[in-house]
């Protein structure tokens, strides 16, 4: 029972606040006539059910005009009028279910890409993987769900309350036959349509329970090898010239291993419990008939009231059975639910991170950068960086160095106010401009002028500016594909990238621009001509790098190092000249 509650907790957690959005009266007005809709089919069967009595009733007496009348008179609107209402049953909730996906596509993409959240998810141990699929596909299957199996679920409900009036009225007509004794029981319709539903899903919940995790554990397999191959593709070039297709060979086969294995545990459970629920079916079947045949065969009741009786058992066995048939669905679906409430306890988690982490506010008071009693951590725990108290002054050209591993890119990042992990008081200049360029260059989809323009649309960036950024950076030969829509990522080099990630400072002009190793690609030649103009290009800027090279020396003023404090930890200490390699 704590399950279930759990279970529709996280249902209702995911799924009202759709209703109280923007799209409230809309969604409540799409699911107010798919509901109705529904119940209109209830009416419906009730009266397809009374029809089977007037029907073969007048089959067995072979009174023609009644059959005549029953068959191309009720059966017809009947008939007719179940088709349209299934028909637009289903187009009402289609709508419905798109207008739902759109909505919850957008809250989780907010949510994901909000201020780093996609990122220190990553940092907290990815506790909800793939969170592409669960945005893409998993929106789609829980609309769905919710949809055919809640509005099902409550259209079998009022069948239920509607065919229990019936089929108990119809057990006091006709008494339950024993061996050629008849017994009175009222209800007993009922009691055994109960006990039969009961019996099923008891069965069917033992067998098929396995079925929630498996599919939990298979759309994460299948997200997976997904991931692999388009990880693959991305980074194709480099496997080629290591000559690494055997090794991803091996991999992306494991990988699809674990996919295989899951499914063939899933087809084994699957068929252990359609062979369950396609025996209870079938056995539901010819139930009724052996519990009222004999009263038939007596001369007790006629025809129509035997079909009467078997169609309102039935239906009100199927309605109980609900569980027993729908089971696979709804495994399929929890899976579903418990993916998207793992997802957004992750998105929490990640926001939670963000106030975690390093204070970082305007200085309202000082024009510079600055930093006091500043520690950045590992997410374990351990302390990398301390920065006791640092002053950097407009315009400086600041430049940071340290052994590899001294936790240089993650004090950055702290900077940047991305790194959740530590404690202290980072003060930057109130509306101030800061951008942080990283070793690795990002190149997004789509042409070179968006490359440039990021994460700005392309058209804030004049064909003429862009022209001339990619002229000083040297890259004139790109200027005629400025408007190209290719995979750059995969066409460009590392120094030409990053060469494009310097054009896009010069053309978004930061109050203060940090390089963290933004110009390693490069040559020295190339990475001075860089630096050079950055000074002309961006004269009031305030220039902080990290880097390795000693002929970084000549292009900065002034000299940061971090030297080990003992226990992993280094600190910042100011240096006259600092500790390199030399060129």
């Amino acid at each position: 029972m704590d399950k279930l509650k759990s279970a529709l907790a996280s249902v209702l957690r995911i799924a009202l606040p759709y209703f109280r959005s923007s799209d409230m009266w809309v969604a409540l007005g799409l699911l107010a006539v798919v509901i109705g809709l529904r119940l209109f089919n209830v009416w419906l069967d009730v009266k397809f059910n009374y029809w089977n009595n007037d029907f073969y009733t007048a089959l067995q007496k072979k009174d023609w005009t009644t059959f005549a009348y029953q068959m191309f008179v009720v059966f017809s609107w009947i008939a007719a009028l179940t088709i349209i209402t299934t028909v637009y049953q289903i187009y009402f909730a289609q709508w419905l279910q798109i207008r739902w996906r759109n909505w919850l596509t957008h809250k989780y993409l907010n949510g994901w890409m909000s201020n780093g959240t996609h990122y220190r998810m990553r940092l907290a141990g990815n506790p909800a993987d793939n969170p592409d699929q669960r945005i893409s596909e998993d929106t789609d299957r829980f609309t769905d769900g919710v949809l055919s199996i809640g509005v099902a679920l409550l259209g079998q409900i009022v069948t239920l309350a509607t065919f229990i009036v019936i089929l108990w009225s119809l057990s006091s007509t006709a008494p339950l036959i024993i061996f050629g004794q008849s017994y009175a029981i009222p209800g007993y319709l009922v009691w055994l349509a109960l006990g039969y539903a009961v019996l099923g899903t008891v069965l069917t919940h033992w067998i098929g329970k396995p079925l929630v995790s498996l599919n939990f554990q298979q759309q994460r397999y299948e997200a997976d090898f997904r991931f692999a191959l388009v990880r693959l593709r991305e980074n194709a070039e480099e496997v080629a010239l290591l000559k690494g297709e055997p090794a991803e060979r091996v991999e992306l086969y494991h990988r699809f291993g674990s996919v295989l294995t899951n499914f063939y545990q899933i087809m084994t459970r699957t068929k252990k419990l359609t062979f369950l629920t396609a025996g209870y079916s079938q056995l539901a079947v010819i139930f009724p008939f052996i519990l009222i045949s004999p009263l038939y065969f007596a001369g007790t009741i006629e025809l129509g009231g035997l079909t009467q009786v078997a169609s309102a058992f039935g239906t009100v066995q199927a309605a109980l059975s609900f569980f027993v048939t729908a089971y696979s669905t709804i495994a399929a679906w929890k899976a579903v639910v418990d993916r998207l409430d793992g997802f957004e306890h992750a998105i929490e988690h990640a926001e939670e991170l963000e106030r975690a982490g390093p204070s970082l506010a305007a200085n309202g008071t000082d024009a510079g950068l600055v930093i006091h009693d500043l520690a950045v951590r590992l997410p374990d725990g351990r302390e990398i960086v301390q920065v006791p108290d640092l002053r950097v002054a407009p315009q400086e050209r600041v430049l940071v160095v340290g052994p590899s591993g001294s936790g240089k890119t993650s004090l950055f990042r702290a900077l940047g106010g991305v790194w959740p992990f530590g404690d202290g008081a980072i003060r930057i200049p109130e509306g101030a401009n800061l951008l942080i360029l990283p070793q690795d260059a990002y190149m997004p989809l789509g042409t070179i002028r968006a490359a440039l323009a990021y994460p700005a649309a392309a058209e804030t960036i004049p064909a003429d500016q862009a022209s001339d950024a990619l002229a000083a950076v040297g890259l004139s030969g790109l200027i005629p594909h400025l408007d190209e829509d290719a995979h750059w990522a995969n066409r460009l080099s590392g120094g030409e990238q990053q060469r494009i990630a310097i054009a896009r400072a010069i053309l978004a002009k930061p109050d203060w621009l940090l390089l963290d190793e933004a110009t390693s690609a490069l040559d020295e030649k190339a990475e001075a001509s860089v630096y050079q103009l950055i000074r002309a290009r961006l004269p009031e800027a305030t220039v902080i790098s990290i880097g390795h090279r000693s002929s970084l020396t000549a292009l900065h003023d002034r000299f940061l190092e971090l030297v080990e404090n003992g226990g992993g930890s280094h600190v910042l200490v100011e240096r006259a000249e600092p500790t390199l390699v030399p060129a």
